[in-house]
């Protein structure tokens, strides 16, 4: 019942008094749940990435009682982590000599390797109170400068209250729920007091070493979180663009994550664009772009600017300018397509209208002939080999975005036979529809089929033919940004494959 937990940016509290023994596995009721709510939740709460996803999905959960530390957890049955161990003293010591927040100035990186593990997240559940720093430690046997690490990226939550199970949870954990949600205990609980059950079920960062957890509290630990090692060999101060009052432009390089993921705020072009800059206040995102590609980002300095551009973005009033290296030519004009409403990559497009799909249009304005980038260059950038057949020409594209849906670019694109160099989420797929026309339920060559779960599954086949998210870098840079009808006006440099 945890896996649903996540799913909805819920939690289960558990009772001090309660007894268990014994092992058990939640894997099998959650993979399907967590990925069905996931694609229907509107929670804002959590967004989970697909790497987390993927490893959920095939991990085996326990639960268990520790009676030397008093408290319940749940957490992966692969205890692999290995570190060097820190001692209390030791970060007790850091701590005193820190900043005035208790926390240390941050000047070093995680004691975990910079290149991205298998990701690994454990959910606890509080039977007795007490700082949260110490509490993770003793339960997942964690040196305490790494905890303190955890949190300072952002890779720890709680929340008050857990869900229901799913209607796939066994008779034994349907009953653990009830006896541990049940109101004679939750109306102990004076910080559940006052709030609805979906308010208490609402999770939240934890942001501070020191920072006291009562019992019943969930909490969730991404013990590996997903890494940006790129940030620490940019120039950020080359990157910046333009200093305004209210806001920053900045070119994003590839491989960099604009805000953040769920679990590492600390890696993203706000948190270094601020440093680089010397400001007192953090700069924040005003709109994404996809990792994998560099170019013009607007970072406000203020909330008020931050809601300000939401709403030039929401009235559209914001224009973006699009350089695409392709595999292949695309026509010029408007190309049409309809996107799939699951929030889950690779993201599947379609020609046709479909009920309840989003409209996805851009504009190329500019369709040219250059050479395919030398393996020299794409060394340098970390570019995907994909196993395109022809690589002796690509095609430079100038696009306008109509719409802004994730993938938007690399998603029609493929959809016309002409991938983004080096996408390997998107080119795999591409090459297997070229090789057997008609695997794609809904491209040119796409037949009907004769029961929805007939298609369904050809669906599940055409997902499973595309590939990884990429390294570092793709030929899609977001070269130009303006709004106001031009007042304010960007453009960062060349690409990297020029």
């Amino acid at each position: 019942m945890l896996h649903f937990a996540i799913s909805t940016s819920s939690t289960f509290s558990l009772h001090p008094s309660l007894q268990m023994s014994g092992v058990v596995s939640f894997t099998s009721i959650f993979t399907n749940t967590f990925i069905s709510s996931l694609c229907t939740s509107n929670c804002k709460t959590l967004s989970l990435p697909i790497t987390l996803l993927r490893t959920l999905a095939t991990s085996h959960f326990i639960t268990k009682k520790n009676k030397n530390l008093g408290k319940f957890s749940w957490g992966s049955s692969n205890r692999t982590f290995t570190s060097h161990a820190s001692s209390k003293a030791e970060i007790g010591v850091t701590i005193s000599s820190s900043t005035h927040d208790g926390y240390p100035e941050y000047g070093r990186l995680l004691p975990c390797p910079l290149e991205n593990g298998p990701p690994r997240i454990e959910h606890l559940v509080v039977s007795e109170g007490g700082p949260v720093l110490d509490f993770i430690c003793k339960s997942l046997d964690l040196p305490p400068l790494f905890v303190a690490d955890l949190i300072h990226f952002g890779a720890v939550y709680y929340a008050l209250v857990c869900p229901k199970p799913p209607p796939s949870a066994t008779p034994e954990q349907i009953r653990l729920f009830k006896e541990v949600t049940s109101p004679s205990v939750l109306k102990k609980r004076l910080s559940v007091k006052g709030k609805t059950v979906r308010e208490a079920q609402k999770t939240f960062r934890i942001t501070h070493v020191h920072e006291f957890v009562e019992a019943g509290t969930y909490i969730r630990v991404h013990v590996h979180p997903k890494r940006f090692p790129r940030s620490y060999e940019i120039d950020w101060k080359s990157r910046i663009i333009a200093v305004a009052e209210s806001y920053v432009v900045l070119d994003k390089p590839a491989g960099t994550s604009v805000g953040g993921t769920t679990d590492n705020i600390e890696e993203s072009c706000a948190t270094f664009a601020t440093r680089a800059l010397g400001l007192a206040i953090p700069l924040k995102t005003t709109h994404q772009i996809d990792n994998c590609t560099a170019g013009c980002v607007v970072l406000a300095r203020t909330k008020e600017y931050c809601s300000v551009f939401h709403g030039k973005i929401r009235e559209k009033r914001v224009k973006k300018l699009y350089r695409a290296l392709a595999a292949a030519p695309v026509p010029l004009g408007t190309i049409t397509h309809y996107m799939r409403p699951v929030n889950i990559a690779p993201r599947l497009v379609s020609k046709d209208f479909h009920r309840g799909w989003n409209l996805c249009q851009l504009d190329v304005l500019e369709c040219k002939e250059v050479p395919w980038p030398n393996v020299f260059i794409q060394e340098k950038y970390c570019v995907d080999d994909c196993g395109w057949p022809s690589k002796d020409v690509a095609y430079e594209c100038k696009i306008n975005l109509l719409t802004g849906r994730t993938h938007q670019i690399r998603a029609q694109f493929a959809a016309y036979g002409a991938p983004i160099v080096g996408d390997s989420m998107y080119m795999p797929a591409v090459i297997a529809e070229r090789s057997s026309p008609g695997l794609n339920p809904f491209g040119e060559h796409g037949k009907l089929y004769p029961t929805e779960e007939d298609k369904a599954n050809a669906v599940e086949e055409w997902m499973a033919r595309h590939g990884k998210e990429p390294s570092v870098a793709i030929g899609l840079q977001a070269f130009q940004i303006s709004w106001d009808e031009g007042e304010h006006f960007y453009e960062c440099g060349p690409p990297w494959w020029r």
